[in-house]
Formats: C-alpha cells, sequence, structure tokens
C-alpha cells in the first residue's frame, strides 16, 4: 500500500520547485498558490518542505523588506535545484 502523506508531500515538493522556478517568492505566497490549485496546504506543511530543500542545496534565501511588516525570506531555485526540478518533471512525466 502507497502513503497519502508521503504521496502528497513529494508532489508538494514538485509543485514547490515549479513555482520557484518561474519567481523568486516568499513562503506564504508559495501557500496561497498551492491553495489557488487547489492543495490542501498550510505554512506547517510548506515550511518544512523549504528547510529540506535549502539544507540539500537546491534553494537560497534572501531577505528582503516588506510594506507589511518584517523583513520577508525570499526563495528561489539554485542550478542544483533547477536540475532537480528538471528531474522531477521527467519523473512525473513518466509517471502520470
Amino acid at each position: 500500500m502507497f502513503s497519502e502523506t508521503q504521496l502528497l508531500k513529494g508532489i508538494l515538493e514538485g509543485c514547490i520547485l515549479g513555482i520557484l522556478s518561474r519567481e523568486e517568492t516568499y513562503w506564504y505566497k508559495i501557500v496561497e498558490l498551492l491553495v489557488l490549485a487547489g492543495f490542501n496546504a498550510n505554512e506547517a506543511t510548506v515550511y518544512p518542505i523549504l528547510l529540506r530543500l535549502q539544507g540539500q542545496g537546491y534553494l537560497r534565501t534572501e531577505k528582503r523588506p516588506s510594506q507589511l511588516g518584517p523583513d520577508r525570506k525570499y526563495y528561489a531555485l539554485t542550478p542544483d535545484g533547477q536540475s532537480y526540478y528538471e528531474l522531477f518533471q521527467s519523473t512525473w512525466e513518466t509517471l502520470k
């Protein structure tokens, strides 16, 4: 039997990489985009994925001023992150 939680985590990881392949953005905006796409995502789901991807060297971060409060941490793909996203896309195409 497969684990629905693990499957969702893997798909969310790929979606996060896809979002960041198009634009640098902050984590809450990523959550909003995932929810708009129909995922049951929240901060507690997305933030650990971002931390893990950053720890693996797939993301870089930069703090930027925000007009609405404290500085925001923006995420962007590193070159390794772009390669990892391309691998995810290729694997996803094969699986679906």
